[in-house]
């Protein structure tokens, strides 16, 4: 990709674009890349500063991961989304260990983390920017943390697969249990039980390859 349409894709997305200047949005470009990053690999590890990643098509999770290897799903990212956390270099108050997959081929623009956090530190328009994304993306996160803590299994599904037939604009939901599971941070025996209680009350079809919402009304009340 060249430079040229990296600088309009950065026109589109970042709001301090226009008020650095040319030099800075030179050299952001220059560290810019194009990468295809294909289902199932790992993007970044917590271990390094990967760079901000900005999804231009398919789907990236962000989670974290305990000693044992249990893992809780932050928050996904899709076509026109953000990560920022991936570029610890430029956030250093994050302190703990972010994990970033590809749950789909993804294609992706990469900028440079030193790059980015070179041009953070001599504009504070980027600066309150790369801040104000983290928090937001905090938002979501401690909704993960809220629903499970405190929210009942059935709620909790019922708000995944009703959010998911909302992002989507469709009533199938294309994943797996082991994928839902996932998703909400439980065990995949567990949603597959509360499933088959959903589909023996004629809310949802289950079948191998996802979930089909029969009955969306009872399904958002269940989300209330």
């Amino acid at each position: 990709m060249s430079e040229r349409m990296f600088e309009s894709i950065y026109r589109e997305i970042f709001p301090f674009w226009e008020k650095i200047s040319d030099t800075d949005r030179e050299y952001i470009c220059q560290n810019s890349y194009d990468v295809t990053y294909p289902k199932g690999q790992n993007i970044h590890d917590g271990s390094e500063c990967s760079g901000v990643i900005i999804v231009r098509s398919g789907s990236l999770r962000l989670y974290i991961m305990s000693e044992e290897g249990k893992d809780i799903t932050l928050y996904r990212l899709h076509k026109g989304d953000l990560c920022m956390l991936s570029a610890s270099c430029v956030l250093s108050a994050v302190t703990f260990e972010v994990f970033v997959d590809a749950e789909e081929d993804s294609q992706c623009c990469l900028i440079s983390g030193p790059v980015f956090a070179a041009v953070s530190d001599r504009n504070p328009d980027v600066r309150i920017f790369a801040l104000e994304t983290a928090v937001s993306r905090f938002s979501d996160v401690m909704w993960v943390l809220q629903q499970i803590l405190f929210m009942s299994l059935d709620k909790r599904l019922a708000i995944f697969l009703y959010d998911e037939a909302v992002r989507t604009g469709s009533d199938t939901i294309a994943l797996t249990h082991g994928q839902i599971a996932r998703y909400m941070g439980s065990a995949r025996e567990v949603v597959s039980r509360m499933l088959k209680y959903f589909g023996s009350e004629g809310i949802v079809k289950v079948s191998r390859g996802g979930v089909i919402i029969l009955d969306k009304k009872r399904l958002r009340k269940l989300t209330l």
